[in-house]
């Protein structure tokens, strides 16, 4: 028997979904009885998660996805909607981000980020959204970062990217009102995912450091991408007539030591 509910089939598609939130989600989603279609540049890594999910009962999907390539975003699309039928969840989770300082990184290098984190997204909501809009259904969850009210230094165009994406989805939430898709933002605070990893250990550090001496870094606690999906469903799971416009996620703090009186 399949460990999988079965509520309303609601095909979901999940964008960097080969690992890290992604793939959280991923599997978040399937377990609330979603059909999940997995778009990311290392599709073995797809492939191992939609194997657990069919293992489980669940159906997925997996084909390569780059979302700085409008002809793969529009194969894509193609390609899952004829595999699970019309797609109702779309989950923006695909982003990059490098240390650098603004005034020392290359230009090239910062369009490049910005290209995925902001003009990704778009290509996106342009292969999925016309037909949400069409069958008046549908959720579309953009998720971005706590740098997008609280910049943090020397992470190159990160936060421009998650300042513009935030602004993006904001103008959509204006503008879909009223045609029964939901545009919403899960904003995670620190968590610990692949992203970041390709750093040298020096870069990191200072990086980090920078972090604690602007004051923001209250505590060293990071939460697993589990939180986040965990989130993410919960506002693609919200019943018709209720919409989870903005849902931040942030790290508890450890227990402090209770002082003597």
């Amino acid at each position: 028997m399949s460990r999988y509910a079965q509520p309303d089939r609601r095909p979901a598609v999940v964008t960097g979904a080969s690992s890290g939130i992604g793939a959280a989600t991923a599997l978040s989603l399937a377990a609330a009885g979603h059909p999940v279609a997995l778009g990311a540049r290392r599709t073995d890594k797809c492939e191992e998660l939609a194997a657990q999910v069919r293992e489980a009962g669940g159906e997925a999907s997996v084909h390569p996805l780059d979302l700085t390539d409008t002809d793969s975003v529009t194969a894509f699309a193609a390609a899952v909607t004829a595999d699970l039928g019309d797609i109702e969840v779309v989950v923006s989770n695909a982003g990059a981000v490098a240390p650098g300082t603004i005034h020392e990184v290359d230009s090239e290098c910062f369009a490049r980020e910005l290209d995925l984190n902001i003009v990704g997204a778009h290509r996106l909501v342009r292969a999925f959204v016309p037909g949400m809009v069409e069958r008046r259904r549908g959720d579309l969850v953009f998720v971005s970062s706590d740098v997008a009210v609280r910049a943090r230094p020397f992470m190159s165009s990160y936060a421009a990217g998650k300042w513009g994406l935030e602004g993006m989805a904001h103008a959509m939430q204006m503008e879909l009102e009223g045609t029964g898709v939901r545009a919403s933002i899960v904003r995670p605070g620190p968590t610990w995912s692949e992203m970041g990893t390709d750093w040298e250990d020096e870069e990191a550090a200072f990086v980090l450091n920078q972090w604690v001496r602007f004051g923001l870094a209250r505590h060293p606690h990071f939460m697993k991408p589990t939180a986040i999906a965990d989130a993410i469903t919960t506002v693609v799971s919200a019943p018709r007539g209720v919409h989870w416009n903005l849902v931040e996620v942030s790290p508890e703090a450890p227990l402090s030591k209770q002082e003597e009186r």
